[in-house]
């Protein structure tokens, strides 16, 4: 029996620790799903399994294995840990963890935003030649306190002490950030913040506004706890978390012209138009001069927070941008879109809270009735929409539509990120992976409509009488009772359309424009290239990392919306994983989660599902060939979509 024993172990070894590890490793995996990230593997580990096959312990293998370690204790009890040991050691350095993530996420920030010196005193002197008295180490230094300043007020839960220096949409993006980690229970815990480096990185000049981009980069210890917790347990779990670096850009803008007064500014309690004592207050008004004072009239006032991963330095011009200045000249990009950032979150809040209430002062009423309709689908159903960690990447104007009888459009397309699903409505959410959105809000106003740049970056208030826009319900001001929410004086929210939505319809748009004559004069309009249309933002779909992670994230949507996930769709997805550098941890999650992770999925045969589709061939392009692997993933997300049949064409195409 011994030497039978003998031949079979020798005959076994060379499986035995991996056998064993990839045992233990998977009842591992089990556990750590709920905490996401910490279990990625490559399915290069499968693919490449020597004489495995398909990477499965033969039964025979277990059964020995079983018998020797009740037989052998002494012996295989050491072996086993050795293997579960070697196994982890291997998986550690062979895939990228948590941390290496990060790391290479802080190197592409810092290649993001390094600039030459050179560079920042062209800035510095273009600045000086309208402001004589600009200097830039106090701009830097005061960037410093107000990141400081900023963090206090976040740990506290209190945004009030530096609503002065903040845009309506940067305030209100911190307040609806509160406001869904309350309803979640939780709290952030911050400590040990340190600035490592301000500098300066960008300037742009406009006719409404200077806008200088200051990096920030910085440490601390950040931790999530209970609600309930105290400032003391929450600084003592802080403590607990590792200490991380991380890149922000900070985007302060300022009326071209407005001179630097020295020792007369918001940061010494002083108005910064007037110089008299500044008291604060919910209307950021100064008591003495009426000044609004974070309306970037008077002083630098912060407009946006970027992630340095998310930092681009050029964007592309916006089309009938000149043409629609001709109807309004004070129209500017920079009001536009911190109007579009403040309304996307009032419309993450109101889909959080499950009302609509506040939109109603600046959203028309189409937009309005259909989010009621969805929220009040959820709450009959029991269930609600969840929100958590959200962020913005970027804010920008693809195009504006001039209607000279009617309303003007703008199209802002928003990129942002969440820990979003559909979860029971008085429940806590279950564990969500951190998904990357691309949307588009449309925006209308009446033609001929002004921009009031007596407001500036206080984007929340009355267009007629400057007041600041209440929660109430109410669809006119409740200060001078002028009409709100019709887009007569302001912009207002008309659509919000994940990104393959709005862009099947804007193509359907522009090819019947191509087809039909203008209603007004008879006179066709000039040709569309459609092919060129059809490519769409190629380059976005194949350099943006997060793009290709939103991309794979509803391609595991689409696995799992009919319940089931094979094998082979799962092999595949691994494989879009490995090629697209995605964790596969991550899109994991997503399967498991379900459908329920996207709000709105990708409807079958449709023309959005086609702008999917073609985003997908573009990916497996990137090389200038498709491979045999490529392909059975095109067919694969063809097939879940109902385009089979199109996909051939879309080939041809390119």
């Amino acid at each position: 029996m011994r030497t039978a024993l003998n031949r079979s172990l020798a005959r076994w070894a060379p499986w035995l620790l991996p056998g064993l590890g990839l045992a233990l490793l998977v009842s591992f995996e089990a556990l750590a799903r709920g905490g996401g990230g910490e279990n990625y593997k490559s399915s290069r580990d499968r693919d490449s399994g020597g004489g495995g096959g398909d990477g499965s312990v033969p039964i025979e293998l277990i059964y020995w294995l079983l018998r020797l370690t009740f037989r052998y204790p002494h012996i295989m009890l050491p072996l086993i840990g050795m293997g579960v040991a070697a196994w982890y050691f291997y998986q550690r350095n062979l895939h990228p963890t948590g941390a290496t993530q990060r790391a290479f996420e802080q190197r592409e920030a810092e290649q993001r935003t390094t600039v030459s010196t050179r560079d920042v005193q062209g800035w510095v002197n273009a600045l000086r030649l309208k402001d004589p008295q600009f200097e830039l180490q106090p701009l830097l230094d005061r960037t410093k306190q107000l990141f400081l300043a900023l963090q206090d007020a976040w740990f506290d839960r209190d945004m009030s002490p530096v609503r002065p220096f903040l845009s309506d949409a940067t305030y209100q993006r911190f307040e609806v950030q509160l406001q869904l980690m309350k309803a979640q229970g939780v709290r952030d815990a911050i400590t040990d913040i340190q600035v490592l480096d301000v500098q300066l990185i960008g300037l742009d000049q406009s006719e409404w506004f200077d806008t200088v981009h200051v990096r920030v980069r910085a440490r601390m210890r950040d931790s999530e706890v209970p609600a309930s917790a105290s400032q003391a347990e929450a600084v003592a779990a802080a403590k607990r978390a590792p200490l991380e670096a991380f890149t922000e850009v900070w985007s302060f803008v300022r009326k071209p012209g407005v001179q630097t007064r020295i020792g007369e500014d918001l940061f010494q309690g002083k108005c910064p138009h007037c110089g008299a004592p500044y008291k604060g207050g919910a209307t950021n008004r100064c008591e003495y001069c009426n000044a609004i004072v974070n309306s970037g009239n008077y002083d630098w006032t912060l407009s946006e927070i970027t992630q340095g991963i998310e930092h681009v330095r050029h964007y592309a011009l916006v089309d009938n941008l000149r043409e629609a200045r001709e109807a309004d000249p004070a129209l500017n990009l920079e009001i536009l879109e911190d109007r579009a950032s403040l309304l996307f979150w009032k419309w993450i809040d109101a889909q959080s809270r499950g009302t609509t209430k506040t939109l109603h002062k600046v959203a028309a009423p189409q937009a309005i009735g259909r989010l009621d309709e969805e929220l009040d689908g959820l709450r009959q159903e029991g269930r609600r929409k969840v929100f958590l960690e959200c962020a913005v990447g970027g804010v920008i104007t693809r195009g504006i539509e001039l209607n000279p009888d009617g309303f003007d459009r703008a199209h802002i397309e928003v990129r942002w990120s969440a820990r979003l699903g559909i979860g029971p409505a008085n429940e806590r959410p279950p564990a969500l992976p951190t998904v990357p959105q691309r949307w588009v809000f449309t925006l209308l106003r009446k033609h001929g409509a002004q921009t009031n740049t007596d407001n500036g970056m206080s984007t929340n208030r009355c267009p007629q009488c400057n007041a600041p826009l209440t929660e109430s319900a109410a669809t006119t001001c409740d200060y001078c009772g002028a009409a709100l929410g019709s887009g007569e004086q302001d912009w207002v929210l008309a659509s919000a359309d994940p990104f393959e939505s709005w862009d099947a319809r804007e193509q359907r748009r522009f090819e019947a424009s191509a087809r039909a004559p203008r209603q007004r004069n008879g006179v066709r309009p000039p040709a569309v290239d459609e092919a060129a249309f059809a490519r769409g933002p190629v380059d976005d779909v194949i350099t943006d990392p997060q793009e290709r992670q939103r991309l794979l994230y509803m391609m595991a949507a689409l696995a799992a919306s009919d319940g089931t996930v094979d094998r082979a769709e799962r092999k595949l997805l691994e494989l879009c994983a490995r090629r697209w550098s995605v964790p596969w941890s991550n899109v994991e999650m997503a399967l498991n989660t379900g459908p329920q992770l996207f709000t709105r999925l990708v409807q079958r045969r449709t023309p959005e599902a086609e702008v999917f589709l073609r985003n997908l061939v573009e990916m497996a392009l990137v090389d200038g060939r498709i491979d045999r692997k490529e392909r059975r993933m095109l067919e694969f997300a063809a097939g879940h979509l109902d385009l089979t049949d199109k996909l051939p064409e879309l080939l041809r195409d390119r």
